[in-house]
């Protein structure tokens, strides 16, 4: 059962915002307007729980009138077999929200242990999330890339931006395993390599306050990327935080540009950690939980010789590798999203 205080709550909250954009009384407009627009579709969803309540209670009133007890027995089993998906509803709406899930994302991905193989696996994710932001209908931008010397990658930072972006790639971050026979190896082995993947959420400024004190910003020569595009002029930044040691580099080719990009990378990890400390702090005696933290963690092994995909976390294995490495990640993105709703429904006690 849900909490009937908690709803209570939520309508009378909504109807003062309400009030007070009506009234147009409120100092700050911009706010409270903002917190209206987020709160109305949780009001909905409570209101429409709240009148199949009253449909339900009504009916069963309706049981000892002689004249309506028939009508009465005919929709209430229509009514309570409602009432379970009604009570999952509400509760998931119920659920605190992430602030950073409607943000764009910062996909970091670099080579694990592997060498050349790791290099050429971390490539293969790369395309792997470009196709799938593809899919969704997203922007998927390169901002600083490093190749290996064989097409690999050995470092690179995408700029992700569409709708619910962070939400749905917010699973991706850990160490991804690769078992399969290199392009390197001619004794047809398997290899064990891996990549790692950060998914960082778009910090801006008013999320993120850097005082020109805490950074140091050196200009250099870049050494171009790997064949993508050679600088030539001293364009490269790099930008010290100084308080975390964090280093930022960009080697476009505009220095102007190379600033910007180099700030919005800092301001995106920075702006993670501060998460990730909160995060420690709420559930300091609990393991992490999938989509929050630990970049250590080993979360998927992709097996080609088996054309299996296996995450770790919620024990996923799916025979279609193929199909996940040209960006088919729906259906583990989604299981993934269940379990840590399942999760908080638990914490919550709901």
């Amino acid at each position: 059962m849900v909490p009937f205080e908690k709803l209570q709550q939520i309508s009378e909250r909504f109807e003062y915002l309400e009030a007070k954009l009506a009234s147009g009384a409120s100092d700050d407009f911009a706010a409270v307007s903002r917190e209206y627009a987020e709160l109305k579709p949780v009001a909905e969803e409570v209101a429409a729980y709240q009148q199949l309540l009253g449909d339900i209670e009504e009916a069963e009133a309706m049981l000892a009138d002689p004249e309506m007890k028939e009508l009465a027995e005919e929709e209430l089993p229509a009514l309570r077999a409602r009432l379970p998906e009604a009570e999952a509803s509400i509760k998931l709406t119920l659920l605190p929200k992430d602030a950073a899930d409607a943000k764009p994302a910062m996909i970091e991905i670099r080579p694990g242990t592997g060498g050349d193989e790791a290099a050429l696996f971390a490539g293969d994710l790369l395309n792997m999330y470009r196709r799938y932001a593809e899919t969704r209908g997203w922007k998927f931008e390169i901002i600083e890339q490093q190749d290996s010397d064989l097409g690999g990658i050995k470092e690179v930072t995408a700029h992700v931006q569409g709708t619910g972006v962070f939400a749905r790639l917010k699973y991706e971050s850990g160490v991804h395993r690769v078992q399969r026979v290199p392009v390197t190896e001619s004794g047809g082995r398997i290899h064990t390599s891996a990549a790692t993947v950060a998914v960082l959420p778009e910090a801006e400024e008013v999320d993120i306050d850097i005082p020109s004190t805490d950074i140091r910003i050196d200009t250099m020569r870049a050494s171009g990327s790997g064949g993508q595009h050679v600088n030539t002029t001293d364009s490269a930044v790099r930008i010290t935080h100084i308080p975390t040691g964090m280093i930022v580099v960009s080697s476009e080719k505009s220095q102007h540009r190379n600033r910007e990009i180099a700030m919005q990378v800092l301001r995106a990890r920075l702006y993670d950690l501060e998460r990730q400390k909160i995060d420690d702090e709420r559930s300091a005696d609990r393991k992490s939980q999938v989509g929050s933290g630990d970049r250590s963690e080993r979360i998927r092994t992709y097996n080609f010789p088996q054309g299996r995909m296996s995450d770790h976390r919620i024990n996923l294995t799916l025979y279609k590798l193929d199909q996940v490495m040209q960006g088919d990640l729906d259906e583990i993105i989604d299981a993934l999203a269940a379990d840590a709703q399942a999760q908080l429904l638990a914490e919550q006690g709901l």
